[in-house]
C-alpha cells in the first residue's frame, strides 16, 4: 500500500511540473512575439523617416556625391608684420602649371601627354633619378617587362607567396641599363614630366612648374581642353621687403615639390593636409603654421577637364611680431661692422661671431635678436646660435650667485669680506682679476670680485674659509646654486616661441672645487637667450617671463592693413624668484654700481646719461683647434648684460663674443668688441626711442 501511494504522488508531481513548464514556455513565446513586433515597428518608423520625412535631405546628399570635389593647392599664407605695422613677409603671385589626373585617364594616355607637353616646357630633366627612368620604362613597355618575370614567380603570386608589388619591384630591378641608355633627350624629358605627373597621391593636384614664361603659360592655357588634366593657375611665393634682415628666424616654407616634410608627414596628414601642401619648415613659419596656413579653394568637377569653383580659397591669418624691424636692421648692421673690425685685431684668431638680444623685460617681448659671423672675411648670419650655441658666461651670473648668499644667510647685505687670493687643497690658487682688499657686496659686483663669491660659496657649503683648507663636497650646496640659476632660466629652456632651443651644458663632475668655478660663471654654459631671460628677470624685479616673438594675430583681409584682432600674446610668468625684495633690490644696486661707480667694470659700455645698470663678464674658454678630440687652446669669452633706464627698465640687452681674444705672451691686447657693440647699439636704441 505504501508503494502505490508513492507512485501516485510522483505522478501528481509530474503532472504539475508539466503544467508549470508549459506555462513558462507559453510566456516566453509571447515575449518573443512581442519583441519581434517591436523591432518591426522600429524598422518601419526608420524607413518612414528615410523615405518620406528625410527624403529631400538624402536626395541633396546623393546629388552632392554625384560630383567629384577637388581641393586647390595650398592657399597663400598669412603675412608677417613687425610691431610697428611694417610688412616683413608677404606673398607674390607666380604663374604655375598644374596637373590633376582624371579617374578615367589610362597610363598610356598619361605617357602620350608627357611626350606632348614636355616638348613645350623648359624642364630640368637632368635631375631625373634612375628609379624614375625605370618606372617610366615599365609604364611605357609593360609587355616587355612582363617577360622579365618567370613562370615560377607568377605561380608564387597565385600562391600568395609574392605580392603584385613584389613583382613590380622585380621588373624594375631587372630592366637593363642598356635599355635605359637607349632613352634620347625627348624620352628623358617625357620621363621626368611623367614623374612629376605621378608624384604624391594619384588624384592630388600636382605642381608641374612654377614661375613659367609667357609661352609656356599660353600653351597650357589655350590647349587645356585637349591636354587632359593640365591647367594653369596663379600660385604664390614668400617675399621679404627688408631683404635678409631677420630672415633666418622668420623661417622657411616648403615648396610644392617638397610638400610635407618627411619627419612630420603623418602629423600633418592627420590634420587634413595633402602630401604636396606647403608648410612652414623652420622657426616662425613652422611655430605659427596653424595661424599662417591658408584655406584651400574647393572645386567641383563638371567634366573630365573643367573645374567649377564652389568655395574660394583664403589667405592665412596675419601675425604681428614683437620685433622692431628698423631696430633689427640697425643691430645687424652694427654687428656686421664691429665683428669684421674685431676680426682684424691681434689675438682674435679664434673669434668668429658676436650675438645681441634686446627684450622688453616687462613683457618678455623680443625687440631685436641677431648674431653675425665672419667666415673667410665674409659676414654671414648666425642668429640661430642665440638659441643653440651655449657659451661660458663668466661674471655676468654673479647676480644670481649673490642672491644665494643672501637667501642662505651666508652673507648679509653690506657685509665686508677680504678680497685676497685663496688657496684650497687640490685646487690652484684662485684670485680676483685685481686684489681688492676689504670690500662689501656692492663693490664686489661693481668690480667683479671672484673672491667674494668664493668665500660666500664656502659658507653655503657649510664651511668657513681658511688658507689651505680642504673643501668638502656638498651636493646640497651645488643644488642650492643650481636651483637659483634655473629659476632665472640659466640651464633650463626659456620657453621661447620657436621650435628649437638648447639648454646648455651641465657638468656631472662632483669635485668639490668645481663649486668655486660655478659661482663665477666658469663651470656650466648657457645660451645668449638664457642670459637675456636672466637679466630681464633682474630688471623687472624677479618675474621670469617667457621670451616671445609673437605679439598679435589678425584675420586676413583684402586690404593692405591688418584685419580684425583675434589673439593677443600676453606675458607669461614662468616663475617668481624665491628671494626677498630687498635682496633683489640689493643686486640691482650692485648692477647700477657696475655702470656708475668709480672703477666699475661696466663704465664706458653705455652712455652715463642713459642711466643703465648691468654686469660685465669675462671667462676662460678652451678649444680643440686641430679637431683631434683634445682641448689645446685657451681663449677669452667676453659678455655684457644690462638694462635701462635702471629706475624703470624699458629694455634689456645682452652681448656675447665667444673666443674674442686669446692669451698671448707677446701681446696683452684684449679685444673690446663686446664694449664697442654694446655702446653702438644702445646709442642707436636711444636715438630711436629716447628714454
Amino acid at each position: 500500500m505504501q508503494t502505490k501511494k508513492r507512485k501516485t504522488n510522483k505522478k501528481i508531481y509530474n503532472i504539475k511540473h508539466k503544467i508549470n513548464f508549459d506555462l513558462v514556455t507559453s510566456r516566453r513565446f509571447l515575449f518573443f512575439i512581442f519583441l519581434v513586433c517591436l523591432l518591426f515597428l522600429i524598422i518601419f518608423i526608420r524607413l518612414y523617416n528615410v523615405m518620406i520625412i528625410d527624403n529631400n535631405e538624402y536626395k541633396k546628399k546623393l546629388k552632392d556625391l554625384s560630383y567629384d570635389t577637388v581641393l586647390g593647392s595650398s592657399a597663400p599664407r598669412g603675412r608677417i608684420f613687425d610691431r610697428n605695422g611694417n610688412i616683413i613677409v608677404d606673398n607674390k603671385a607666380i604663374r604655375t602649371i598644374i596637373y590633376k589626373k582624371s579617374k578615367k585617364t589610362t597610363t598610356g594616355e598619361m605617357i602620350d601627354l608627357a611626350y606632348l607637353v614636355s616638348n613645350h616646357l623648359d624642364l630640368n630633366y637632368n635631375s631625373i633619378t634612375d628609379r624614375s627612368k625605370r618606372e617610366f620604362y615599365l609604364a611605357k613597355y609593360p609587355d616587355k617587362c612582363s617577360k622579365l618575370i618567370t613562370k615560377n614567380e607568377y605561380k608564387k603570386v597565385e600562391m600568395k607567396k609574392l605580392s603584385s608589388n613584389d613583382i613590380k619591384e622585380l621588373k624594375i630591378k631587372r630592366i637593363s641599363d642598356e635599355e635605359l641608355n637607349k632613352f634620347n633627350e625627348e624620352d628623358l624629358k617625357a620621363a621626368y614630366l611623367y614623374y612629376l605627373m605621378n608624384k604624391g597621391y594619384a588624384y592630388d593636384e600636382k605642381i608641374i612648374k612654377t614661375d613659367v614664361n609667357d609661352q609656356e603659360y599660353a600653351y597650357i592655357s589655350e590647349n587645356n581642353e585637349n591636354l587632359e588634366g593640365f591647367n594653369t593657375k596663379l600660385d604664390w611665393e614668400r617675399v621679404y621687403p627688408y631683404g635678409d634682415t631677420f630672415k633666418s628666424i622668420l623661417g622657411k616654407v616648403s615648396t610644392s615639390e617638397q610638400g610635407l616634410p618627411a619627419d612630420s608627414k603623418n602629423y600633418y596628414l592627420k590634420q587634413g593636409y595633402s602630401l604636396n601642401d606647403r608648410v612652414g619648415i623652420s622657426y616662425i613659419e613652422k611655430e605659427y603654421e596653424n595661424y599662417l596656413h591658408g584655406s584651400k579653394a574647393v572645386y567641383k568637377v563638371v567634366n573630365s577637364h573643367e573645374l567649377k569653383l564652389i568655395k574660394d580659397g583664403k589667405r592665412g591669418n596675419d601675425i604681428v611680431l614683437s620685433i622692431d624691424i628698423n631696430l633689427q636692421k640697425e643691430v645687424e648692421n652694427i654687428l656686421s661692422q664691429e665683428v669684421l673690425k674685431a676680426k682684424n685685431e691681434v689675438n682674435t684668431e679664434y673669434y668668429d661671431h658676436s650675438s645681441v638680444v634686446i627684450q622688453d623685460p616687462n613683457t618678455g617681448e623680443i625687440l631685436a635678436m641677431a648674431s653675425k659671423r665672419v667666415v673667410n672675411g665674409e659676414i654671414t648670419d648666425y642668429t640661430s646660435s642665440i638659441l643653440t650655441s651655449p657659451i661660458t658666461p663668466g661674471s655676468v651670473v654673479k647676480g644670481a650667485s649673490m642672491l644665494v648668499g643672501y637667501n642662505t644667510g651666508a652673507i648679509k647685505m653690506g657685509e665686508y669680506i677680504n678680497d685676497e687670493c685663496i688657496t684650497v687643497a687640490g685646487t690652484p690658487q684662485k684670485c680676483s682679476f685685481h686684489t681688492l682688499g676689504m670690500i662689501n657686496d656692492i663693490t664686489a659686483l661693481a668690480k667683479s670680485s671672484n673672491v667674494y663669491q668664493f668665500k660666500t660659496a664656502i659658507r653655503v657649503n657649510g664651511q668657513e674659509y681658511r688658507k689651505g683648507m680642504r673643501l668638502n663636497f656638498n651636493q646640497k650646496a651645488f643644488d642650492t646654486y643650481r636651483d637659483m640659476y634655473h629659476s632665472f632660466g640659466l640651464g633650463v629652456k626659456t620657453g621661447i616661441d620657436l621650435p628649437v632651443e638648447s639648454v646648455g651644458y651641465s657638468s656631472k663632475d662632483v669635485a668639490a672645487g668645481n663649486l668655486l668655478d660655478f659661482v663665477m660663471g666658469q663651470y656650466e654654459t648657457y645660451t645668449p637667450m638664457q642670459l637675456s631671460q636672466y637679466v630681464s628677470t633682474i630688471a623687472n624685479g624677479g618675474d621670469r617671463l617667457s621670451p616671445h616673438l609673437l605679439k598679435e594675430v589678425h584675420k586676413s583681409t583684402d586690404e593692405e592693413g591688418l584685419g580684425k584682432l583675434i589673439y593677443t600674446k600676453n606675458k607669461n610668468v614662468l616663475n617668481k624668484i624665491d628671494t626677498k625684495p630687498e635682496y633683489m633690490n640689493r643686486v640691482k644696486e650692485g648692477f647700477y654700481a657696475v655702470m656708475h661707480s668709480a672703477g666699475g667694470y661696466g663704465v664706458g659700455y653705455i652712455d652715463q646719461s642713459f642711466d643703465a645698470a648691468g654686469k660685465t663678464g669675462t671667462s676662460q674658454s678652451f678649444l680643440d683647434t686641430d679637431n683631434n678630440g683634445v682641448i689645446d687652446t685657451e681663449t677669452i669669452t667676453s659678455s655684457y648684460i644690462g638694462y635701462m633706464p635702471a629706475s624703470s627698465p624699458k629694455m634689456s640687452i645682452i652681448v656675447t663674443s665667444p673666443d674674442s681674444s686669446r692669451p698671448n705672451p707677446n701681446s696683452d691686447f684684449t679685444s673690446l668688441v663686446t664694449l664697442h657693440i654694446t655702446k653702438a647699439i644702445t646709442n642707436k636704441y636711444h636715438e630711436m626711442y629716447g628714454q
